[in-house]
């Protein structure tokens, strides 16, 4: 059984309506498509972690992991690429930014003449400049070569404090801290609210109960999730203690249970798998042990639309159209 599949007997299980094509959107949809589901581990199946949020005319990206600039493509061609409102980062681990500077420089290249606007936790702003400066020959060369205006090529990054981070026509970002586990802090999550209604996504975070009050009264939850008997299977870090030290920087199935059930979303949703080989079986019923409400275990292009009801669907690529 292919991974859609699973993910779309999972919702229908528990009354997120599945449809084969996107409802007409409306002023009031705030929709989710996760871009890439995965972790460091390179596959064809999962990219890396990258959430594009959608609210009425405004489009903003949560992380940029590996293969988030394919994806925007993939389904909006260079039109989405060049009007990405905000991009915003939960932590600075590699797996999360490694995407960032094939996207910021492909939308320029395609035609974006403002700069993008950053912001994350402390570190954002010093990574940018680092960023900018990398990429100065290629910059420089296209914007005297090929005209490009140099602001496309810009990073307007801001490192941020959790609270309201962004706040416009209608869409407010709420940034919370939560709990990577050692020395990976910091490390947010964030809450999304648009016009009654509202998503939460929890960002890499091991069992963290402030979770569940930042998200209060959300319509979906995204929340990561590992499976410690996979891991433990097919893990490609060496050495025990090395595994031992994944585990214990994510949450399993049964703590994000818990955290669905205080929460009580219309949606719970599964993203950022670790590791990449699990299924959509080896998550479902360690999480029924606690948790028995709505739940779908995310995969690439999976898009979520909150509005009277909650929709789940494959997003159509440009090359299904």
């Amino acid at each position: 059984m292919t991974r859609h599949a699973l993910a779309a007997i999972c919702a229908l299980w528990l009354s997120a309506a599945v449809e084969a094509q996107p409802p007409p959107p409306a002023p009031t949809t705030l929709q989710i498509t996760l871009l890439g589901t995965g972790n460091p581990r390179p596959t064809p199946e999962r990219y890396g972690p990258s959430i594009l949020v959608e609210a009425g005319a405004q489009a903003i990206l949560i992380d940029t992991g590996r293969g988030s600039t394919q994806r925007l493509f993939e389904i909006g061609q260079r039109g989405l690429l060049t009007r990405l409102d905000a991009i915003f980062l939960t932590h600075l681990h590699s797996d999360h930014v490694v995407g960032l500077p094939d996207l910021y420089l492909t939308a320029w290249v395609f035609g974006r003449a403002r700069p993008h606007t950053l912001i994350g936790p402390p570190g954002t702003a010093d990574m940018a400049r680092h960023l900018e400066q990398a990429y100065r020959f290629d910059r420089e060369v296209r914007a005297k070569d090929e005209g490009f205006d140099p602001a496309g090529a810009t990073l307007a990054a801001t490192d941020a404090a959790p609270g309201v981070v962004y706040e416009r026509d209608g869409l407010k970002v709420t940034a919370f801290a939560v709990d990577h586990g050692g020395a990976i802090d910091p490390a947010y999550g964030y809450r999304v609210d648009y016009r009654g209604r509202s998503a939460a996504f929890s960002g890499d975070t091991r069992f963290f109960e402030p979770i569940a009050g930042h998200a209060a009264g959300v319509d979906v939850l995204v929340h990561e999730v590992i499976s410690p008997e996979v891991e433990l299977r097919r893990a490609q870090v060496q050495g025990p203690r090395a595994v031992e030290r994944v585990i214990s920087h994510h949450a399993s199935p049964e703590q994000v249970g818990t955290i669905f059930a205080r929460v009580k979303p219309r949606l719970g949703v599964y993203s950022h798998i670790v590791p990449s080989p699990t299924t959509a079986a080896d998550l479902i019923g360690p999480t029924r042990r606690t948790y028995t409400g709505p739940l779908a275990v995310g995969y690439d292009l999976m898009t979520i639309v909150i509005g009277d009801t909650v929709d789940v669907f494959p997003r159509p690529t440009m090359s299904d159209k």
